[in-house]
């Protein structure tokens, strides 16, 4: 029983089915914002909502049937247990923000997913590398803020009034939002200000923030190369399987080819050794007749000399 259901939570078609499932309960939770949907058919959306819960539900009391102690060593399991233990709180609660959470049971896809999954596990990943760069990232933004509220406090109070307002302020610049009339602003007064923009931007969004893209992508293309020596691995492992399996065949086929020649050659002496053996037993049987000729002949002799 539990092979059976191992099998079938590992089919395509079940998966299939499960990602159906989060799809069509992602769109009955987006129904449920337009308040003449959810007048017109509240009751229905609230039963595909159950529904859908209901059968997560039953998927991990399967899981947990199949791999036992396992299942809680499987990150993904945790997590789609506290997504379904979310929703069940969000469906038993009364308050609007239990009930918004309803909507993480989306984020089930991406246990689900495989490609979805690599892209988690490779952010992961990418995370101590990361936090190095933030680190560096924060620097740079406590710099060029303590700089900017000393140069231009005075100018752009309401910009660089302050310390956490000039901080504000830079990370607006950092992000490319407005920052040409944040410049302009400055510049009114100080014309060489824009030299201070132009290497901050250089290098907070040129330089660190693609960092950070480089530090994705490092992680994604090890959780690739990582993948890919785990099917060349499987695949090594099955070839050797296969040729061993092959092999044994090889030797079992050539002892059945040993024995049927065997067998044929006892059928090809058999006519000679019973041909073999008439002859021995007419030769003994002359033997014993001419034997018992002369013995009647002697008595014979006897006979008459008497």
């Amino acid at each position: 029983m539990r092979e059976r259901t191992r099998t079938l939570l590992s089919h395509r078609h079940f998966q299939r089915f499960i990602i159906g499932v989060i799809l069509i309960n992602a769109v009955t939770l987006g129904l449920e914002t337009f308040p003449t949907v959810l007048a017109e058919y509240g009751p229905l959306l609230t039963v595909v909502d159950h529904v859908a819960l209901y059968i997560f539900t039953a998927e991990l009391i399967a899981k947990l049937y199949v791999e036992r102690a396992a299942f809680v060593r499987d990150p993904w399991n945790i997590f789609d247990t506290i997504i379904v233990a979310i929703a069940f709180a969000a469906t038993n609660g009364g308050l609007s923000v239990l009930r918004a959470l309803r909507i993480l049971r989306v984020l089930r896809l991406l246990s689900v997913v495989p490609s979805l999954r690599r892209v988690v596990s490779a952010l992961l990943r990418a995370m101590p590398g990361m936090s190095s760069i933030v680190v560096l990232l924060s620097l740079v933004l406590y710099v060029a803020a303590v700089m900017a509220t000393k140069l231009y406090g005075q100018t752009a109070p309401d910009r660089f009034g302050s310390l956490p307002t000039s901080l504000f302020t830079l990370y607006q610049t950092m992000t490319g939002d407005d920052w040409g009339n944040i410049a302009k602003e400055v510049m009114s007064r100080h014309p060489t200000a824009w030299i201070f923009f132009t290497i901050f931007i250089l290098v907070c969004t040129f330089v660190v923030l693609n960092l950070f893209l480089a530090v994705v992508v490092s992680a994604m293309d090890e959780e690739n190369a990582e993948e890919r020596a785990a099917i060349e691995d499987n695949t090594t492992h099955l070839m050797e399987d296969t040729r061993a399996h092959t092999r044994q065949l090889l030797d079992e086929l050539a002892e059945l080819r040993k024995e049927v020649a065997e067998l044929r050659g006892l059928r090809e002496a058999a006519p000679a050794l019973s041909a073999a053996g008439g002859g021995t037993m007419a030769g003994a049987g002359g033997g014993a007749m001419a034997g018992a000729g002369g013995k009647k002949k002697a008595r014979g002799k006897r006979s008459r000399s008497a």
